[in-house]
């Protein structure tokens, strides 16, 4: 069985989706993600086999069955979604913790009866993408710059969703041969320590997005701008993390096997 897998401008759209705010329904969304990913299979009269082998979170079998809109998730539900993200690795047990302890402050309490929004889910993924190369303390002072108030959306500088579609969009944009790498072109055969490219490509594209929203000031945009890079350089890491720990994993289970 596939798993069927999200890139993270997926999800987002999947998100905003939900909310209403792309013209195009959940299901539409995910069939075009399926779509993307099996275009041999289409083009070769495969497409009911392909996706009847193809296993589905119960989650997505919510949405492909119903018109599955802004109705709130459960943890579960969350921790379900997040899954389905490539290079990613949710637990129950963590979302948890961060719920109740480490942003606890930050996200606020459920705003749909016992369920969380939206824009909560999608700031737990943004959560998730940071914790790989930074602390609970960094994390908090990060939010602290974005989203003022959990309870009041209308201090925030841009919604959680709208933040992480900005930053996987941007990803996926650096990214156009879909290697996981952000594709850096320029170099000099002739010069050392040109490190520094990638760093400016990024940086570059965060600061146009930032200045695009004109709402805000000078100091603002700066915020979100360095919020970008820095949640681009995470999903980087996130990516080079996850192959180390499929190595190890390899390594330590294959270990003396007879």
């Amino acid at each position: 069985m596939q798993t069927f897998y999200l890139t993270r401008k997926e999800m987002a759209t999947l998100l905003l989706s939900l909310q209403g705010n792309t013209g195009k329904s959940p299901l539409a969304t995910l069939q075009e993600a399926w779509v993307k990913s099996h275009k041999s299979d289409i083009e070769h009269g495969k497409s009911f086999a392909a996706f009847i082998s193809t296993s589905l979170p119960p989650i997505f079998e919510k949405m492909i069955r119903s018109n599955w809109r802004d109705v709130g998730f459960s943890l579960t539900d969350i921790v379900s979604l997040g899954n389905q993200i490539e290079y990613t690795n949710f637990s129950v047990t963590s979302i948890q913790n961060w719920v109740k302890r480490d942003i606890k402050e930050r996200l606020g309490g459920p705003r749909l009866g016992k369920k969380y929004s939206i824009d909560q889910a999608a700031l737990l993924f943004f959560v998730d993408d940071l914790k790989t190369t930074l602390d609970f303390e960094a994390i908090r002072q990060l939010l602290d710059l974005i989203f003022h108030n959990p309870n009041d959306d209308s201090d925030d500088l841009l919604s959680p969703t709208a933040l992480y579609a900005a930053y996987s969009s941007i990803f996926e944009e650096l990214d156009q041969n879909n290697d996981q790498l952000l594709d850096v072109q320029g170099h000099d055969a002739g010069k050392i320590n040109q490190d520094h490219m990638l760093e400016g490509l990024i940086k570059r594209k965060a600061e146009q997005f930032a200045q695009s929203l004109t709402r805000l000031n000078k100091e603002q945009q700066d915020a979100v701008s360095h919020v970008l890079v820095i949640a681009m350089v995470s999903v980087q890491a996130a990516y080079l993390h996850s192959i180390a720990k499929r190595f190890l994993n390899a390594t330590l289970f294959l270990h003396d096997l007879n």
